[in-house]
């Protein structure tokens, strides 16, 4: 199945602790279904000091579930869900449902 969210799109997420935040993907793991959000769903890990980073406590992101994200529409900045057309080229494009403006340029 074609990607709906992929890395460095614009999400809002639509349900859990942080509802409602908007954040850029970093990553996504079709396996799992899920994706990283840039400062999305922040859980505290414990830290050893290595060579090259320091120890501690730090905050890092975790794993949202890709049904909990909704993609950035172009024009309004709302959710909107995603389409697939073909180009007069022959590319297939993803396109925003809300006002039907190509998303992959």
């Amino acid at each position: 199945m074609a990607q709906r969210i992929k890395k460095n799109d614009r999400v809002i997420v639509l349900a859990g602790k942080d509802k409602g935040r908007k954040g850029l993907v970093l990553s996504v793991l079709p396996s799992k279904s899920k994706a990283l959000v840039q400062g999305i769903a922040l859980v505290k890990r414990h830290q050893r000091q290595t060579a090259r980073q320091e120890g501690g406590i730090i905050s890092k992101e975790s794993p949202v579930h890709l049904s909990n994200l909704s993609l950035l529409d172009p024009k309004s900045g709302q959710a909107t869900r995603v389409g697939f057309r073909f180009l007069e080229n022959g590319r297939k494009v993803r396109f925003s449902k809300r006002s039907g403006e190509v998303i992959d340029g």
